[in-house]
């Protein structure tokens, strides 16, 4: 079982990424990453970056920081904070680097990381996917993924809202 200061080493300022992504590229490691706000973290979710981690060596999620989910989400979103969001994210076997971003898209940690594979779910067309142009101008490729149905954080506070009002 991991402890919580294993898991707390997996969570990563921009520039202690820095290090670790120059470090993964001198290594030649296959780097994927993913972004989102993975508010209320479930199954659709988890599959999700299993996946994402299946297409390389290692694992980097972009986190959208509090102000970053409610400027995208609403007032009464995230949920659970972005140290609880990262630490939960950070926690799953499959993911080898977490980073909060506070831009209203992840452009700039996309070119930060360099990385081979971008990833982004199906609902998205992969020309369309922020970072494209980063990606595929050093010969990477951007792969969308299908979604679990049924799975979704705005599913899930519905769900709640409605069994609250019974």
């Amino acid at each position: 079982m991991s402890h919580p200061d294993d898991v707390k080493k997996h969570i990563h300022s921009l520039s202690s990424l820095e290090k670790l992504v120059q470090q993964w590229h001198r290594e030649a490691k296959k780097i994927v990453f993913t972004n989102g706000c993975f508010d209320l973290v479930h199954p659709g979710h988890l599959d999700y970056l299993s996946k994402a981690a299946d297409l390389g060596d290692v694992l980097i999620v972009g986190l959208n920081t509090d102000a970053s989910v409610r400027r995208l989400k609403g007032p009464d979103r995230p949920v659970v904070d972005e140290n609880g969001r990262a630490f939960l994210i950070a926690s799953l076997r499959f993911v080898d680097a977490v980073v909060l971003f506070d831009e209203p898209t992840p452009y700039h940690l996309i070119q930060l990381v360099q990385p081979d594979v971008l990833v982004k779910g199906k609902d998205y067309k992969a020309e369309e996917v922020v970072g494209y142009d980063i990606v595929t101008a050093r010969g990477g490729t951007v792969q969308t993924l299908d979604l679990v149905p049924g799975y979704s954080t705005t599913l899930l506070i519905q769900k709640l809202l409605r069994n609250e009002t019974k």
